[in-house]
């Protein structure tokens, strides 16, 4: 198990110090920003904490104001697979959408690994599909009332002031719409 989880950290250290979005024009703030540290030495545990209550909030749809304080929301830009750009209000209509959706929603993060203002972790967000859901990756699908685990791995940026300002996401879609009841044609 040590072994797994060490070939992980090294996996997302990879990805962290190789970031850079859209492999076809590399993001230049993540380039310019990879080198810096933290200005104001706010605590990486700290850091962690605040990625994890966000988590929360944003997955239960719970004390929006609370939510808010955890992101930069005028300059919070989202970079997902096949260059899906989000900025803020993006994000959270997805997350209202997903909310809709699923029952019993949870999140957890698996393995973090920061470094300066960045960390990298593994997400699972899980829950039961049990009506429609309106922004899926390929448009409306159709409840299936099965439990669904959605894995990610994020890199996410924080601000000086601990707030989140970029977050990059691969993901396996194709296992995730399988378990929407999505199958390839």
């Amino acid at each position: 198990m040590k072994k797994i989880n060490y070939l992980a950290a090294i996996a997302l250290i990879a990805v962290v110090i190789g970031c850079t979005g859209n492999p076809d024009q590399p993001d230049k703030t993540a380039i310019k920003d990879a080198g810096k540290t933290n200005q104001k030495n706010i605590p990486s545990d700290t850091l962690k904490k605040r990625l994890i209550r966000a988590g929360e909030l944003e997955v239960s749809g719970k004390n929006m104001a609370e939510l808010h304080s955890y992101f930069d929301t005028a300059n919070f830009r989202f970079h997902g697979p096949d260059k899906r750009e989000s900025n803020y209000a993006q994000l959270n209509s997805y997350f209202r959408s997903y909310r809709a959706a699923f029952d019993d929603l949870s999140i957890k993060r698996g393995l973090m690994i920061s470094e300066g203002n960045y960390i990298a972790c593994q997400t699972w967000i899980e829950g039961t599909f049990a009506r429609p859901f309106t922004l899926a990756p390929y448009g409306k699908i159709p409840p299936n009332k099965h439990r669904v685990i959605r894995e990610l791995m994020n890199i996410f940026r924080f601000d000086d002031q601990g707030r989140l300002v970029e977050e990059w996401v691969q993901l396996d879609n194709r296992s995730y719409l399988r378990q929407l009841g999505v199958e390839a044609k």
